[in-house]
């Protein structure tokens, strides 16, 4: 099983960009279908990216279409999530998740703040 450990969070100025990375532990980081969440202060997390096993397939929420690029490099073990045009609606706990089958994940990191000032 992996473990999940994020960075590159940060304050940043609407329409500023950062990219979140995500750095998992042993050698089946391959085999785990990755995603990432969101969860803004009272609200429930919900879904933002995920990606699948070799890359060649990813997803979005609508909110952040054409702005959040998701991907992968499975040398380094690490999942991306690239961030432009951020928006102060894009404040949120990013958290980076791992899971055998799409769409369901059940290996969870820490979390890392993303707060966009307007």
């Amino acid at each position: 099983q992996v473990q999940l450990v994020e960075s590159g969070g940060g304050l940043v100025q609407a329409g500023g960009s950062l990219r979140l990375s995500c750095a998992a532990s042993g050698r089946t980081f391959s085999t785990y279908c990755m995603g990432w969440f969101r969860q803004a202060p009272g609200k429930e997390r919900e879904f933002v990216a995920a990606i699948s096993r070799s890359g060649g397939r990813t997803g979005y929420t609508d909110s952040v279409k054409g702005r959040f690029g998701i991907s992968r490099d499975n040398a380094k073990n690490t999942v991306y999530l690239q961030m432009n045009s951020l928006k102060p609606e894009d404040t949120a706990v990013y958290y980076c998740a791992a899971g055998t089958t799409w769409g369901q994940y059940d290996i969870w990191g820490q979390g890392t703040q993303v707060t966009v000032s307007s």
